[in-house]
């Protein structure tokens, strides 16, 4: 059994008035395996977004299901899916949604905001999660204190202090220049060597490239092949 099977996915959304549905994703089917590193690209507006909301169990489908570690996630209550959210999914976005006004080690703990455990276990593992990424050493400085790098590892750090075993990432290269964003997927690389299962959506085909397997989504499906491929 793959780690993560998207069954037959469809999300439609139905607009307000007398407006015909809009159809993002139509049918789609994944499977994801424990310790795979999966790309998902394609142009703007293809899905890629939609489908990663669902799989982060964040967006509930129009149809199908989506199972991580044989859990059904759909099926869950809400208050559930909330936990089961915060056990196994760590999400890494373009935009870092870091706390302006929370230091480095205090960014890295929001995410044990509702779980028990003392305040110094918490920070011992927020440190740690800052030990993998390289930025120990910056614990005490604010976000606006830190490089765009330091600020993309900084939301790596947060995504796996909690040890979920599944991170969902968003395009975190794409306001990055070449040099930082190679370093941000060095980690990435670093994380999945160690076993760490990750989804990531790209525009980026270098990005890709490092991959395991690369899927790609255009209006709203899974196609099959590559650009070049297809071309041919």
């Amino acid at each position: 059994m793959a780690f993560v099977e998207v069954s037959d996915i469809n999300k439609v959304y139905q607009p307000d008035g007398a407006g015909s549905e809009v159809r993002v994703v139509s049918g789609v089917s994944l499977e994801i395996g424990e310790g795979e590193f999966v790309c998902l690209m394609g142009p703007s507006g293809s899905g890629k977004s939609t489908l990663l909301t669902i799989v982060g169990a964040m967006n509930h489908p129009s149809a199908g299901s989506v199972s991580i570690d044989g859990i059904d996630v759909y099926r869950l209550s809400e208050e559930r899916r909330a936990d089961f959210r915060r056990e196994y999914l760590g999400f890494v976005f373009q935009q870092h949604h870091l706390m302006p006004y929370l230091n480095t080690i205090e960014n890295v703990m929001l995410p044990f905001a509702a779980s028990p455990g003392s305040a110094r276990q918490k920070r011992e593992r927020a440190m740690t999660a800052l030990e993998s990424v390289g930025l120990a050493d910056k614990s005490s400085r604010l976000p606006n204190q830190l490089s765009g790098g330091e600020q993309g590892r900084l939301a790596i750090a947060r995504a796996i202090v909690n040890q979920a075993p599944l991170i969902l990432a968003d395009e975190p290269t794409g306001t990055l220049d070449t040099q930082t964003g190679s370093e941000i997927m060095e980690v990435f690389l670093s994380l999945n060597r160690l076993g760490q299962t990750i989804f990531m959506v790209t525009h980026n085909p270098e990005n890709a490239k490092l991959a395991d397997r690369t899927v790609h989504m255009l209006d709203g499906r899974l196609i099959c092949g590559t650009a070049e491929e297809r071309a041919m």
